[in-house]
């Protein structure tokens, strides 16, 4: 489904500020995967997620997605393949329209009318039924500008967009970290649904350490642009907070630097 081959992304070469970001990582993930990825700060998890959907170029080696080649792939044409959604629930959306007009220009990737906000009755009894299974009353909310909306309300819509067209991979960047821990339970309870309910092959970062080792069916821990652990199957199962912040420690030599990380357990 995805595979990364020998990634490599070094910000200001041949510069005395010159940061290899992301270096040699090569990654493989089957169709459905549900894969966790948690790491200190600068350890490279978004700057992966902005190579995989094309903000910038890698230096080196190739990205496929689902037997399609997108190595040199401009990142418009990738969007309509790759769902995403950000920390800050500000990003995804055009604050300025009504739910409805995001949704349906979501969905219009699937139409022959690329770019069209206007909504169709079948298009808005769609979206109706869509928003009503989340139990958040957005349904009767649908002319309601997006920007009028919380920060979880307008990421249950962001996710929605992502997932109204299935797409081939969905990456959720800490999607839930500026929310309240109610809020984000329940984005993380319609996540989990939408991609059971899509069969998602999904990649998911976060801080909250015991959400990666009980979250979907994989976990990654990155340092320095690389992997440091891929744990899955029964060793994940067995995994416990204080054993991986033990296996970083031994593998860098240094302390876990990020607090949240260690303090998040029940966010």
């Amino acid at each position: 489904m995805l595979d990364l081959r020998n990634i490599v992304k070094v910000f200001d070469p041949g510069t005395v500020i010159a940061h290899t970001a992301l270096d040699h990582l090569s990654l493989h993930l089957d169709e459905g995967e549900f894969v966790t990825i948690v790491g200190s700060n600068g350890a490279g998890k978004s700057t992966l997620f902005n190579a995989i959907c094309g903000t910038f170029l890698v230096d080196n080696g190739s990205i496929e997605l689902d037997g399609i080649n997108m190595t040199m792939m401009p990142e418009h044409r990738r969007a309509l393949r790759i769902g995403r959604v950000f920390q800050d629930p500000m990003r995804g959306t055009a604050p300025n329209m009504t739910i409805e007009e995001n949704l349906s220009l979501a969905h219009s990737r699937s139409t022959a009318h690329p770019l069209s906000f206007a909504p169709s009755r079948k298009q808005r009894e769609l979206f109706r039924d869509r928003l009503a299974q989340f139990g958040m009353q957005l349904e009767d909310r649908m002319k309601t500008k997006v920007g009028l909306l919380s920060g979880g309300q307008r990421q249950v819509v962001t996710l929605l967009m992502c997932t109204i067209v299935t797409p081939k991979l969905l990456l959720l960047d800490e999607h839930t970290a500026a929310l309240d821990p109610a809020t984000a339970a329940k984005v993380m309870e319609i996540t989990k649904q939408l991609v059971s309910e899509h069969h998602l092959t999904t990649m998911m970062i976060t801080h909250n350490m015991s959400a990666a080792l009980t979250t979907g069916t994989r976990t990654l821990m990155m340092d320095e642009g690389k992997i440091l652990f891929d744990i899955t199957g029964k060793e994940r199962e067995d995994m416990t907070l204080e054993r991986l912040l033990t296996m970083y420690s031994n593998s860098t030599s240094q302390v876990f630097d990020n607090d949240r990380m260690l303090f998040s357990k029940n966010r």
